[in-house]
């Protein structure tokens, strides 16, 4: 039976972490902050820790104090996840073109 439940590989695990980061959205554009692109990496480590590198549209949003926390306790909420470590970086700045195809279409850029 425990051979039917295998472990997750990490390429598995790191698409979990991306489908719970796009449950976070920022509260002024109603798109997923990973189709924004505020999401630079997103590694899970061979001992199954979650490294996430994001940014904010600006060091001035709203939400700085709250969103880099939801999105680090949704990875590390991921089965199968240990911890999950997150920094915010400014560094590239984000901007418009950092977004995905689908959220330049859903918002009118395209």
């Amino acid at each position: 039976m425990e051979e039917e439940n295998k472990e997750k590989t990490l390429e598995q695990l790191r698409e979990d972490a991306i489908e719970a980061v796009k449950t976070c959205y920022d509260p002024e554009i109603p798109v997923n902050i990973y189709e924004l692109g505020l999401i630079y990496e997103l590694n899970i480590t061979p001992e199954r820790n979650a490294e996430i590198i994001m940014t904010l549209t600006s060091p001035f949003c709203p939400v700085a104090g709250t969103l880099p926390e939801e999105v680090r306790q949704k990875v590390q909420a991921v089965e199968g996840i240990r911890e999950a470590a997150l920094d915010v970086v400014f560094d590239p700045p984000w901007d418009k073109e950092m977004m995905s195809e689908e959220a330049k279409l859903q918002l009118g850029f395209l």
